[in-house]
């Protein structure tokens, strides 16, 4: 049986920065990567982008030496992807915050609003409800990112979080502000009305978001990163995937739509319209992917809105 050298190259000053004698043919990219690990401790697996070409993509970590078009002495160029941090740390971070965040605003901790305000309560019943969605929007978040979501890249870059967060933590802050300052003032066109089909909306969509993510679990065996076609299931909030690539996207941005017609605050509805802009390029990216990956995948779908978007 043949072997392979494997030489890695920094992929912008061309320098060596390692070389693999006798490398086997069914060595993954995850492995050479661990390989790479042992002369380079600095540079841990994770932070790792290992690639055919230095401006080309990266590569898999489960991509096969043999199967790559390489001879069998093989060139690769690693780029440095800095300091990574777990994606289920990111998401009890980006969730923790806004849900601490609005409660500190719901009971009017001191230097929030003027100190005859310490600690009291909202005489309008809205800004309770209000509360009690907004809580409950960042629990399931949090409980689906400890027991739902498989993730298929394990880190990301340290510094996204700071980004993440800002965002994240910023509108909680804006937005509980707002609704719960003691000057505001409730839906008053159509009132509790209103208030109770945004209600219904809002717990529709959050019920639909969770099979959806519940969907999704089911698509990929736990240590995996097979990627299928979902599909809907006898599960009726699933039966959207008919017609729509990414439903869990189209369910919390009618969550957030029920939230702003609850609370008919300009700062919700400022954070849905900018959610439904990254949300969308989210969508679009995922359903390019789904498309070139399989041929097969069903041609009647959008990306986030059926038959508009």
């Amino acid at each position: 049986m043949k072997h392979y050298e494997v030489e890695i190259l920094d992929a912008k000053t061309k320098d060596k920065l390692c070389f693999l004698d006798k490398v086997e043919p069914n060595a993954t990219i995850g492995e050479i990567k661990s390989m790479f690990h042992k002369s380079h401790p600095q540079w841990y697996a994770a932070r790792q982008s290992i690639r055919l070409d230095p401006k080309g993509k990266s590569l898999k970590d489960e991509d096969v030496l043999q199967h790559l078009p390489v001879g069998t002495t093989a060139t690769f160029y690693f780029r440095d992807l800095g300091a990574q941090i777990s994606w289920v740390t990111v998401f009890l971070t980006e969730y923790g915050g806004p849900l601490l965040l609005y409660l500190m605003f719901y009971f009017r901790v001191p230097f929030i609003y003027a100190p005859k305000y310490d600690f009291t309560t909202s005489k309008h019943w809205v800004v309770h409800l209000a509360c009690m969605c907004h809580s409950f929007h960042y629990l399931k978040r949090l409980l689906e990112t400890l027991f739902v979501h498989r993730f298929s890249h394990g880190t990301m870059p340290l510094r996204n979080i700071f980004k993440n967060c800002t965002y994240y933590w910023g509108f909680a802050a804006w937005m509980a502000y707002y609704i719960n300052h003691p000057l505001y003032t409730p839906p008053t066109i159509y009132g509790e009305q209103q208030v109770r089909i945004a209600l219904i909306i809002f717990l529709f969509c959050q019920v639909g978001n969770f099979s959806i993510h519940i969907a999704l679990r089911n698509l990929r065996p736990p240590g995996s990163k097979t990627r299928k076609i979902p599909y809907p299931t006898k599960n009726p909030f699933t039966w959207i995937f008919l017609l729509v690539s990414c439903p869990n996207y189209t369910y919390e941005l009618g969550s957030w739509f029920g939230f702003t017609l609850m609370t008919q605050c300009l700062p919700v509805a400022f954070f849905t319209a900018v959610g439904f802009i990254q949300m969308t390029v989210w969508a679009k990216g995922k359903h390019r992917s789904y498309l070139k990956e399989f041929r097969d995948y069903p041609p009647l779908r959008s990306p986030i809105l059926p038959f508009v978007l």
